[in-house]
């Protein structure tokens, strides 16, 4: 069981045939995820390893019946690319772009607002490493090999730690249902909220890892909410316990501006929560394990 992708998803490629979308479009087709098309504009009616390009995102899901969407697009347009897929019935987009500007995004919040709950596309990232369902499909750019099926999820972040936990769990025995990036920037697609909730309903999925660092008040969020209405055992690693406040540590949205989003505090309400908290990142797959073992 997999959740927002599986085997079965048919997928696009919003920045098709440019440098970055044909590298990982090749890695995804390789990993075996269900790439059917792609899309670019200008570049319509031709074909991009050995798959059809269209110009919109509309006509892409009306010729392929295409359900998801991973956009590799240049930041200045990643937001209406967005917007785009929305508007063209897509279920669920990974937003791969960095350095999308912040009003961009509220202008994209925004706009999905007009669709009703179960009519709403789901969005993860922007700036994110992307979703993978192991074994299934892989929508995104991290390194499939590391990811073994299991009954794991984890939600992130932070690309290179979600990796972190995963190779770690791997080495233990441990595998993982879904994998999901939700980006580092400040305004972003999908909370850890979101996210835990589908895990939650999962009945493959048997805990939950959540990896989140400094700024914002999401993972303290997911923490109250995890307290509340989940049943199943969560782990969590709060990133950058040393990092000062008012400077920004790597991702856009990792800056102590208010109480709250420091690593210490967030470790704290975690705790208060029941959350199983990781020391450091070298012994989440170790929690992880411990937790699995009861």
């Amino acid at each position: 069981m997999a959740i927002l992708i599986d085997k079965d998803t048919r997928v696009l490629i919003q920045g098709f045939t440019g440098q970055i979308g044909s590298f990982h479009a090749a890695e995804m087709i390789q990993y075996g995820t269900n790439v059917v098309c792609g899309v670019t504009p200008g570049k319509g009616d031709t074909r991009h390893l050995d798959r059809p390009v269209f110009n919109t995102v509309k006509e892409a899901v009306e010729q392929t019946g295409a359900e998801a969407s991973i956009a590799f697009v240049p930041a200045p347009f990643a937001a209406d690319s967005i917007m785009e897929a929305a508007d063209a019935h897509i279920r669920y987009c990974v937003a791969i772009t960095d350095g999308i500007p912040a009003q961009d995004m509220i202008r994209v919040k925004r706009y999905m607002r007009r669709y009703r709950r179960d009519d709403k596309m789901i969005l993860t990232g922007p700036n994110c490493a992307g979703t993978i369902s192991p074994g299934k499909s892989m929508l995104g750019i991290m390194p499939g090999h590391i990811y073994t099926p299991g009954r794991v999820g984890i939600v992130s972040r932070s690309g290179t730690l979600g990796y972190e936990a995963a190779a770690q769990m791997q080495a233990l025995g441990i595998g993982i249902s879904t994998s999901v990036g939700i980006g580092g920037d400040p305004i972003n697609g999908s909370s850890f909220r979101d996210i835990i909730e589908l895990f939650e309903q999962d009945p493959e999925t048997d805990a939950i890892v959540m990896i989140g660092e400094i700024g914002g008040p999401q993972e303290a969020e997911a923490a109250q909410y995890s307290k509340a209405h989940v049943q199943k055992p969560v782990v969590g690693y709060i990133a950058g316990l040393t990092a000062p406040k008012g400077r920004r540590m790597g991702h856009a949205g990792a800056i102590i501006s208010a109480f709250g989003e420091s690593a210490a505090e967030k470790v704290e309400i975690l705790r208060e929560c029941g959350v199983h908290v990781a020391p450091d990142p070298a012994h989440i797959g170790h929690v992880v394990a411990e937790v699995m073992r009861k």
